[in-house]
């Protein structure tokens, strides 16, 4: 670069960072999950905490993606997908059009999904009354995600079967010669099951080099701490003796989350991306009710009325 060209290149201050509109999103991802917590006296709270920074950096820096092609207000339910249903739809459009050149997207931990809905909202790919009905019966918009909700392209409720359509769709985008990739998110929870070890056996095995994979890595499950229920360390050395290429980051990094990703693409192993990440952070709340943090639900209205004035705090401190 010139001189010249470099005198005329706009300072990018720290608030304009990447990074930095990543931690916004992220913020208002978890303040809007929360939310939503209080309101149905319930709900996958830690999985926001843990998760949202790597969901933004992917949509915001990792992926790439065209607009939209979904209604603001999401469609009511169709029906099943089938020949004699030529109504039904996935909720994939969210994430733009299908192109050989643009990369697909598959949500694989489908409790994560007001995570994902939330997120899609502060992108503006959803609209903002986009949750208005939120787990009621004929919505699209589920508690715990399929094919037709906003986001998803698949239906993933048993752990690990995202994955393997994930490598069916990359390798036969790979033969159709498309330079779009695969990203597939999941949590680590998924490493306990044996279909997930299966997929990345097959993924190295058929060279699939055009599929990358982000884990919320917020050791922790349904039972309790993963650790005390069955462990799956260490998790970064099985999957290189599994074939993949593994960076294992601070999934709370924005700018580490979208390095473990530069230049993926054009090899021939499927890329693994641990983020280390904290299924507390931004609620501190949470943390008395360790290990058991899955699911959210409150036990007195003192506790209730503790996290209303946590999302207070944290609107107040939002910026405008």
């Amino acid at each position: 670069m010139s001189q010249a060209a470099a005198t005329a290149t706009p300072a990018v201050s720290a608030a304009d960072s990447p990074a930095s509109e990543v931690r916004r999103v992220a913020d208002a991802v978890r303040r809007r999950v929360l939310d939503y917590t209080l309101k149905n006296n319930g709900g996958y709270l830690s999985q926001a905490c843990s998760s949202a920074e790597t969901l933004a950096t992917l949509y915001l820096r990792v992926m790439r993606l065209g607009p939209s092609t979904a209604p603001l207000v999401p469609r009511p339910f169709a029906g099943v997908p089938g020949p004699d249903n030529p109504d039904a739809f996935t909720g994939a459009d969210y994430n733009g059009p299908r192109a050989p050149e643009l990369d697909r997207f598959i949500f694989s931990p489908v409790h994560y999904a007001l995570v994902l809905y939330s997120l899609l909202i502060e992108l503006g790919r959803l609209g903002p009354n986009g949750l208005d009905a939120f787990n009621q019966d004929g919505s699209t918009v589920e508690l715990i995600g399929a094919e037709h909700s906003p986001g998803h392209e698949v239906t993933a409720g048993s752990l690990g079967q995202a994955l393997s359509q994930a490598g069916g769709i990359a390798l036969a985008r790979r033969l159709k010669g498309e330079t779009g990739r695969v990203w597939v998110f999941m949590s680590d929870g998924e490493f306990q099951e044996g279909q997930t070890w299966e997929a990345f056996a097959a993924l190295a095995h058929h060279r699939i080099g055009n599929l990358g994979v982000y884990i919320d890595a917020n050791a922790q499950q349904c039972d309790g701490a993963m650790a005390d229920t069955m462990t799956i360390e260490p998790l970064a050395e099985r999957l290189r003796a599994f074939g993949a290429e593994v960076h294992a980051v601070d999934g709370h990094d924005s700018d580490a989350l979208a390095a473990a990703a530069e230049g993926f693409g054009g090899g021939d192993r499927p890329l693994a991306v641990i983020a280390r990440t904290d299924p507390c952070r931004g609620v501190e709340l949470m943390r008395e009710r360790a290990p058991k943090l899955h699911y959210l639900r409150f036990k007195s209205e003192d506790e209730r009325r503790a996290y209303q004035q946590l999302l207070a705090a944290l609107s107040a401190e939002a910026p405008a």
